[in-house]
């Protein structure tokens, strides 16, 4: 199942939002820390509301223990990114990809995306930097799920 992973997530509504999508679609989601937050933020819970008890959220201490995990269970790591060569309507998405999505203020270091299976990006209009991180997840996650058929019944 296409799963969700938030690198070091610095705004909780964001990563709330985030989790409640992760919820409503099925989705295995990653925290992958130190969060720029409390995981108990009122602001997380205010937008992730009650379906937060409704996510499998896998905590991940730091980017080491992410990769030792991912090791260990499989899984391409799907990045998307700014720097992305690769329109994310035109990736042939898998049943068992991870979805990365870096932090808001700064992304992911290059070490992240040197570890990335494929680094994608949202088209845009030119001369704009990027899409809200939960308008991102919501519209590639979207499209992973129908290409894999994976979305809940």
């Amino acid at each position: 199942m296409i799963s969700i992973a938030l690198y070091q997530p610095d705004i909780p509504q964001n990563a709330g939002n985030i989790l409640r999508l992760a919820a409503c679609l099925g989705l295995t989601a990653h925290v992958v820390g130190p969060a720029g937050f409390d995981i108990s933020d009122r602001s997380l819970r205010r937008a992730g509301m009650d379906y937060l008890q409704m996510v499998d959220i896998v905590r991940h201490v730091d980017w080491n223990g992410f990769a030792a995990w991912r090791a260990a269970n499989g899984g391409r790591l799907v990045l998307l990114t700014t720097r992305g060569a690769t329109a994310y309507t035109d990736f042939a998405f898998a049943e068992d990809d991870i979805l990365l999505f870096g932090r808001e203020s700064a992304g992911v270091p290059d070490t992240v995306h040197q570890a990335a299976d494929a680094r994608l990006i949202v088209p845009m209009r030119p001369g704009l930097r990027s899409l809200n991180v939960a308008s991102t997840a919501a519209m590639v996650a979207g499209e992973a799920l129908r290409q894999t058929g994976g979305f809940a019944a």
